[in-house]
Formats: structure tokens, sequence, C-alpha cells
């Protein structure tokens, strides 16, 4: 009954939610943005153009692992599964309660270490984990891209082998603290760092923390350990030794140690800012150094005392084609007091001298640099760990020939710097939307629901870098072809603006993000908060509104000043008016959404800001002012105060009229629409303005002359603040917006009959503007108050007249979400979000297409579909990240030099024997190689010999036998080499022989031509 006097209140005759089933209104997850906690490490993946985030534990759940392709390829790994101690095998994800601390790319799988020592295996293509093993205290996890190995350092000094291929632990092979052999008294000593020679698999250098050891394979045992010890009145790294004098040696604690590109040195940095350089031949000290000074292992070197930040990570790069022209690109070892504290440095070390034949100055003097630079962070956070992004190379520890730099601050933000000159770059096209989430923070977001037709057309053209990442291949998926696409404006804490489709987990046609630039376009980099944004459904401009007060509108179109930085012309203040922006445009924006026109405001913090469809932008801000501006022209055509058009209600009490008046109210809704207001005659544009004490007035849009003026219609009191005002067609529910097409119809007289569905915090009201009573319900129920709300459709077209499939659909403040008929206002049904963010409700919007979007977490948005849920939930992308075809390349070996000086070159497969033993059979990618090379050997057919038949019966082989035959094909070629060494031998000897003869005949001859002048001249 109640509802069917609601409908004759609001003057309604027909049931717009008729067709409306309550069973229909099934909230349910579809897709999350975003990252869920802090980045706590980064992995990339050249071959595959990958790249992997892990994150911390925090109150909104375990670490998750985020993998991102191309575009809007991505995946993501969630914990599941409990833990049990000592686990091995498979199971759902990494287990509860716990961080990711490292990742690594191995054979086209992910491998991870989490903060409850587990190493997990991955698979990327299909998201679940294959294997799992626990190892009590692991800290330190180091794998190859080519290896079947990782070896993982623990709390107990101890370094034990996994066997990514065969998916278990080895019990074959552990490594006990080799730093005992050296110093068996010494105390509180812990694995930090270890590292694989670059370029000869058989050597691992491990850094404890009272110095490094080189272990060799092949001997199975440690061959080189480097100890740093600062003489007395050496400064190291910070200066002590200027302080303590004579009080004896000081052996600062090692931090970290990494190989030279080639192996030529080896780096270990300490806790008191010293970067220590050293031979791994006989292992001495070739040079020691800090950020700021040389030789700081020498007495009466150095600079004075200081407090140091430790290193947090030091990475040795080199370039693609010369590995030996290297530079170390630095995190930490700044004083406390450095302007440049928490940057990183980049210190170009040069080419590398050539070891045999240079001096041991020039090997000294090498590692005081070229050049050194300072990599700029944003103000006030420092650098925590950092990853590059290599061209072509998975080897060389991941830094050969970078091409960008991945960084983590200490804000929880993440950077990108271009490689090595460190310039920021921007997210936009460049990284998976999740990740601008905190690139940087996010502050505030809008959600549109544009024309399908208009977003399509709406790729801009920039002038941009090679892409950083490349990889994977998005899964096909539906498409929508009929339904809005719900665009959402996100403002970061740059005040940069990034716009980009969320999708309806269908296939997104135009996944590419636009990029607006508030802060160029108000000419300063300071002091730029964005507080309101807006676009228009139809044409796609846009608006955004700042804490200072101004508002810059963007159109889409090209731009007259590509690639002209230089030629900006400063523009005057104009406080209170409009200026034209177009030359701060980006000048590498080509075309897309250009600066247009400024308005200077200046009336306190741009509270609400409305584009709409036929050239009008309306204003609302703190102090109770409230604009129109018509781009026509462009102008100005209504300024106000809210004190000028709001009445006051008669019906209250002096007393309660006095305190009213002490109230700030300011404009909180602006939405434009076209109907027939009550008392009139003929349809016009109209604009809707609520405020925070519940009023909204109503205003005509007017043609006069060749623009337009504007008139208050009235106004209507409702309780509370005004949350959302939806003007729609009485017959048909759907929104009565003012589009190019309807506006033509008015000047042929057509009529439209709308009506307002005002929602504050408490009430829903159903009314004919301008001031009608209309039908309302209220919403009391122990403090719960609506937070958004927006009239919906449930049908997958929103252009056509269905009829009876609207509703309205509300978030409330205890992460509930309810909607309700039309005009009726029935409680259709009800569902729960308890995902989202209780802190964070007042910030969850529900877009047109009946879509919820919302925080769960500080970085992270989920989109909740409210009508016809699949009932799978929140599901993982069946994105492919791994291309098959994409091989490995070859792991870099040593040189021939090196090799005929002695140095033991041990294989991948040597290596397989010496960890794994005898027993173990070939891996799986042995086995997949040699089935490979049989297949190649069929193809070639008989003509192919003996050669392709040997290769072919390789893989029937044991595993003795395989190595055998290593062996000695290896002992055939040293015989073959020592037989060339042979042969050059005799030919050198019988060269010099003839050369002797020669000589002794010139002389001779000589000899007796001097006798025969003397005898007959």
């Amino acid at each position: 009954m109640a509802s069917f006097l609601r409908a004759k209140q609001a003057g309604v005759a027909k049931d717009l939610s008729g067709g409306i089933l309550p069973d229909l209104f099934t909230p349910e997850e579809q897709a999350r943005y975003g990252i869920n906690s802090q980045i706590s490490c980064i992995a990339y993946e050249p071959v595959q153009s990958l790249l992997a985030i892990g994150t911390n534990e925090s109150q909104f759940g375990s670490g998750k692992i985020y993998v991102f392709g191309q575009s809007r390829v991505q995946k993501f790994f969630t914990p599941q599964t409990p833990r049990i101690p000592g686990i091995t095998g498979g199971g759902g994800g990494v287990s509860g309660g716990a961080s990711i601390r490292q990742l690594a790319f191995v054979a086209n799988r992910l491998i991870s270490r989490d903060s409850k020592s587990e190493i997990a295996i991955w698979n990327l293509n299909t998201g679940e984990q294959i294997a799992r093993h626990v190892y009590a205290g692991a800290v330190v996890m180091v794998t190859d891209p080519m290896l079947d190995w990782a070896f993982i350092g623990t709390t107990g000094q101890e370094i034990f082998a996994y066997d990514l291929d065969r998916e278990r632990a080895t019990h074959t092979f552990r490594l006990p603290n080799f730093w005992k052999n050296k110093d068996p008294h010494a105390m509180g000593m812990a694995i930090v760092d270890m590292q694989l020679h670059p370029r000869d698999i058989g050597q691992l250098l491990i850094g404890y923390t009272h110095g490094a050891v080189i272990y060799s394979f092949k001997q199975n045992a440690p061959i080189k350990y480097f100890e740093y010890v600062l003489p007395p009145g050496a400064p190291g790294g910070n200066g002590e030794g200027l302080v303590v004098g004579g009080k004896g040696d000081r052996r600062p604690r090692l931090t970290h140690a990494t190989w030279h590109p080639t192996g030529t040195f080896i780096c270990t940095c300490h806790d008191d800012g010293s970067m220590v350089f050293w031979d791994p031949r006989d292992g001495r000290v070739v040079a020691a150094r800090s950020l700021y000074h040389t030789r700081v292992n020498e007495r009466g070197k150095g600079g004075q005392p200081a407090v140091m930040d430790p290193y947090t990570k030091v990475v040795w790069c080199c370039k693609e084609t010369k590995p030996d022209d290297t530079a170390l690109l630095i995190a930490g070892g700044h004083t406390t007091d450095d302007p440049d504290r928490g940057k990183l440095t980049f210190l170009d070390l040069g080419p590398t001298p050539i070891y045999a034949t240079s001096s041991w100055d020039v090997l000294t003097n090498h590692f005081e640099g070229k050049t050194k630079k300072t990599l700029e962070v944003p103000p006030g956070a420092a650098v925590l760990d950092f990853c590059l992004t290599p061209r072509n190379s998975p080897y060389y520890n991941g830094a050969q020939d970078p091409l960008a730099i991945l960084a983590t601050l200490s804000s929880g933000e993440l950077i990108t710097l271009s490689f090595p000159s460190g310039y920021p770059i921007s997210p936009t096209n460049m990284l998976h939307p999740s990740l601008s989430f905190v690139h940087p923070f996010v502050t505030s977001f809008k959600v549109a629901t544009l024309d399908r037709a208009q977003w399509l057309g709406m790729v801009e053209k920039r002038r941009q870098g090679e892409l950083l990442v490349k990889g994977g291949a998005e899964a096909g998926r539906t498409m929508r072809r009929y339904e809005g696409r719900n665009i959402i404006q996100v403002a970061h804490a740059d005040s940069v603006v990034r716009i980009w489709d969320l999708g309806h987990t269908d296939l997104i046609e135009n996944p590419a993000q636009l990029q607006v630039d508030i802060p160029r376009a108000l000419d300063r980099m300071e002091d730029v908060e964005i507080t309101a944004m807006d676009m228009a459904e139809e044409t796609g401009e846009f608006a955004a509104g700042t804490r200072t007060g101004e508002v810059v509108i963007y159109r889409w179109g090209g731009n007259p000043y590509f690639g002209k930085e230089g030629e900006r012309k400063p523009i005057p203040p104009n406080p209170g008016g409009l200026s034209n922006i177009a030359s701060r445009s980006e000048p590498t924006l080509q075309e897309g959404l250009e600066p247009f026109v400024l308005y200077e405001m200046m009336q306190g913090p741009v509270t609400v800001v409305s584009v709409s469809d036929v050239g009008f932008v309306a204003v609302g801000s703190e102090l109770g002012f409230f604009s129109i501006i018509d781009l026509r022209g462009p102008s100005i055509i209504f300024q106000g105060n809210t004190v000028d058009f709001v009445k006051t209600d008669k019906r209250s009490s002096f007393l309660k009229h006095k305190e009213k008046e002490t109230i700030p109210e300011w404009p909180t809704v602006i939405e434009f629409g076209v109907m027939t207001l009550e008392g009139d005659s003929y349809s016009s544009i109209a604009c809707f303005v609520g405020t925070n004490l519940g009023h909204v007035a109503t205003f005509k849009l007017l043609p006069q002359g060749q623009g337009y003026t504007t008139k208050p219609a009235g106004v209507t009191k409702m309780d509370d603040k005004v949350i959302a005002i939806c003007p729609i067609v009485a017959d048909t529910g759907h929104a009565a917006v003012a589009t190019g097409s309807v506006i033509a119809g008015l000047r042929a007289g057509k009529m439209v009959n709308g009506i307002l569905v005002a929602v504050t915090q408490s009430e829903i009201r159903i009314f004919k503007p301008a001031t009608n009573k209309g039908a309302s319900r209220s919403i009391d129920n122990g403090g719960v108050q609506v937070i958004s709300a927006m009239v919906t459709e449930t049908g997958s077209n929103l252009s056509t007249e269905t009829g009876g499939t609207v509703a309205l659909v509300t978030v409330l403040n205890d992460r509930t979400t309810k909607a309700y008929s039309l005009p009726g206002l029935k409680e259709i049904g009800s569902g729960k979000l308890s995902m989202l963010d209780a802190s964070k409700i007042s910030d969850a919007v529900v877009a047109r297409t009946g879509d919820i979007i919302g925080w769960v977490g500080p970085s992270e948005m989920t989109v909740v579909s409210t009508w016809k849920a699949t009932g799978k939930g929140l599901q993982n992308s069946e994105d492919i990240l791994i291309n098959t075809e994409l091989a490995i390349p070859p792991r870099p070996t040593i040189s021939n030099v090196q090799w005929l000086s002695g140095t033991q070159y041990v294989s991948p497969t040597d290596l397989d024997l010496l960890i794994g033993g005898p027993d173990r059979p070939p891996s799986k990618r042995m086995l997949a190689a040699a089935a490979a090379e049989e297949r190649q050997a069929r193809g070639l057919g008989p003509a192919a010999g003996g050669a392709g038949s040997a290769r072919a019966g390789s893989s029937q082989e044991g595993w003795g036998d395989y190595l055998t035959r290593q062996l000695n094909e290896r002992t055939e070629r040293l015989n073959i080499l020592g037989d060339s060494g042979d042969k050059l031998q005799d030919a050198s000897a019988g060269w010099a022989e003839s050369a002797s003869k020669y000589v002794n005949k010139q002389k001779r001859n000589m000899l007796l031509g001097g006798i025969k002048k003397s005898f007959l001249g």
C-alpha cells in the first residue's frame, strides 16, 4: 500500500521496476585493481617481458604475488592453504599470514620465498602453486635462469639446494658455515647475501656478516676468504677511524656482496659505508671507498666522521655488447645530513682495465669512477629496493643493458626512472593500471559511464619511449557492444589524473589510459590538490577542481604546441574569470585531452564539478559559491551564493533559525537534465544543485541571443546532506540527460516528462522539480546512512526503452547495499559488502550500470556487480603469460683465455651431477632438449648419417653413460687443442730455424764481400 501511495504522490503512473525479480539483485565481486599492501619485492623477466610484484602481510590480508604483462595482462596468486612445517608438495597458495620476501623467474616459472621461510614454485599460466617446501629460517635465495636449482641460505648459516625440476628438497647437498673454518670463535654471524659467478657457474659467492667466501662446486670447498680489516688510523666509510685512532683493527660488518659482471672483481659493502673491491684470485683489496671518498682503508685518507645510512641494495651493471664496461647503482650509503639522502647513486666506472696487463695502481684508480650521478626521488622518501629491467639478457644478475629502474620507496610508493639518466617515467600506458595505484598513491576517484563509441575513439597519441612490459597475451572474453563503459578518473598524489576503462569482465576494446596533468595546466608544481572531478558521458569533456579554488577544463583535440616546449606564453592571473590555457598542453601529447579553459573561482576548495554533454560546466565551492560556465564563449553565465537562492525552512523556530544561519552551506551534488519543470508548458535544460544541509535548488538554462541565461526555478528542502540527484524520464525510468539530440528535439517543441530522484543520508525522495514535495522514504536504522546512490538499469542495453527494469541502488555506511523500486521505493533486495574497507566506505561509488566501486585497502579497489551474478565470485584472469616459443639464451661462460689459463669450468650439466649426485635422472629440460634433437635428426632423413643417429640415441642412454660421453667428448676436444698447440710449436720452431739460417747466410756474404773488395779494390 505504501508503494502505491508513493507512486501517486510522485506522479508516476508506471511501475518502473516491475520487471525486476528480487533474485536478480545479487552483489558479486567481478574485478580488483591496485595492490593489496606495501610492495616488498620486485622481479623482472626480460625474455618473456613480465613483471612480478610481491607484497607484505597487513591488516588487509596476507602477502600476494602479482604478475603483469602488456596492456591489461595480469594474474594474481592468492594465499589460501594453511602452513604445515616442513611440507613439500603442491598447494593452493602462499601460506596464510606471510609476506613475500623474494621473487625469481626460472625456466618460465616463478619462484617465491616468504617471511615464513617457504619456497614455492608457481605455474605462471594457470596461477596455481606447483610445489613448496619450508626451510627453517630461510633468509636468502639464489637462482639462475638456466639452472634447475635454488640455493637457500638460512639463519643457521647453512646453505641448502632445492631441486626446481624435481620439485623437492635435495638431501645430498648442504653447505656448512665456512667462515667458522677461518674464525672458529666468530659470534653473531649470519648469511646476508649470495650470488653465483656471472660466467662460471661453478663458483658461489657467499656473504656472511663477518666476510665473504668463494665456494667452488668442483672442489667442494671454499677457495678464497675476504675479510675487510681497517688498520688503526684508517677512516673507513664513515670516518670512524679518525676518532678511535690507534685502538686496534676494526672489522665493519658486511651487508652486501656482488660479482663484477665478468667475474674480474668482487664488491662487498659494509655497515660503515665502505664499498670494498677485491681481487678474487688472491683475495687482496684492490680499492675501498664510500660514496664520498676513496682509499678509505688507508691512513690519513677519507673525510670527517659522520653517521651513515646502511646500503639497502647495490647492483653491478654492464652494457650489452661490452660486459666489462660497468657501473654501480647504489641505494643507501649517504650521511644522515646529506640533502641527497635516500636517493639512488649511479657510479660510472667505465671500461674495466685488462687485468693481465694493468698495474695495481691502474686497477685501484679504476674504482674512483668516471662520473657519479644522483638519481632524484620524491622529497621525503628514500629508496628501499629497486629492480632493473634489462632489454634482453636475464643474466648478469639482471643488470645487463637495463632500460629502466623500478624502485620502491619508504612511503610505500613505486617510481620508474630511465636508466642511467634517472628521468621519471610516467606509468601511463607503460604499466598495468593496478601499478599506477601506488605510482604515486591515489587521492580520489570518480566514475562516469561513457557511450561505447565515444570511448573507442578516445585513444591519445603521445610520444613515448620503449615499452617496459611487453609479454603475455589477453584471454578471449565476450564483448558487450551495447553497454556503456565505466570510465574511472583517478587522481594521484602528484595531481596527475589517469582515465581508463574498468570493464565488466568482458573484452576491453580500448584498454589504453588517458593522462591529464593538472599541475602543468596550472603552471605550478606545488600546492596542487584535486578535490572534485567529472567527465561528460557523451562528449568526453573533463573538468577538475582544486583545493585552492581553480577549475581546469579539458577538451579532446589536437595539440598545436606538440613538440614545442619552449614556446609557452605566460598567462596573467584572472581571479573570478576564465583564461585560455591551450598553450599549457603537454609537448609530448599530439592528440588527447587538451587543456582548454581555467576558471579561477578562488572561493575556497572546489567541492563539486559537473560537466554536461551540451557545453555547460557547473562548479560549487566550500564557501557556498556556485557558478555555471557556457563553453561556447566561453563565458560565465551565472555566479551566486547558496544563501542567495536557498530559502530557510519557515516551519523552524527562531532559535533553530539562528542556529542554521551559523552553519555554512555549500553544494555537494550538481546534475544537468532536460525536463518540463513544475508549472511550465515547455521542457528546458535544468541544473539541479544539492547542498550539505539538504536543499535541492533548480535552475533553468534558457536560450538568449547567441548564448544562454540562467534563471532560478525553486528549492526543495530535504532532511540532511544530499548524496545523489538522478533526473529520470517518468515514462521509462531512463536518465533525463541533456544531450545534443534531446536539445534538438526541444527546438521542435518536444516535451520530456521528467522527475527527480534525490537521495540524502537518511531520505529518498521522488518529486517533480522545482518545489513539489513528491514521495519519500526515510532510511533510519540505528545510525545507518546512505553513502552513495544511483538509478541503475538491470538490462544490458542502456540506450533503448525497455521499461520496468530500473531501480535505485544505494550503498550504506554499514557496508551493505540495497536496491529500491521506482517509484514505490520498496526494497527489492540487499547484500553485504564485507570486502570494503570500513574506514574508506564513504568513497564508494555506484555507477549507472549498477556496479559498485570502492576501496578494499589503502591502494586496492574492487568492482562489485549488483545485477545478474554468475555465482563464481572473484576469479583470476585466464591471460596467457608464457610464450613457449621464446627460448632462454645460453648462459655466459668463461673466456678461452681463462679456460686455457686453468680455470675449471663447470657446466650446468656438471652442476646437476655435483649437487644431485649420480643417481639423479636427467632433468625434464634436458630430456626435452634431447627429444627435440631426436625429432630434428629424424627430420633430416637418412642422409644425416651417424652423427644424427648418435644424437637421437642419446635420449636412450643412461645417466652414467651420458656423463661419460660428455667427459670423453671434452677430453677429445682437449686432445685436439693439444695437437693443434704442438703443431703450432713445431711450425714456430721451423720458422725460427729458417730465419736463423737466412741471417747467418747474409752475414757470411757481407764478410766475403768485404774481403773481395779489399783485395780487388
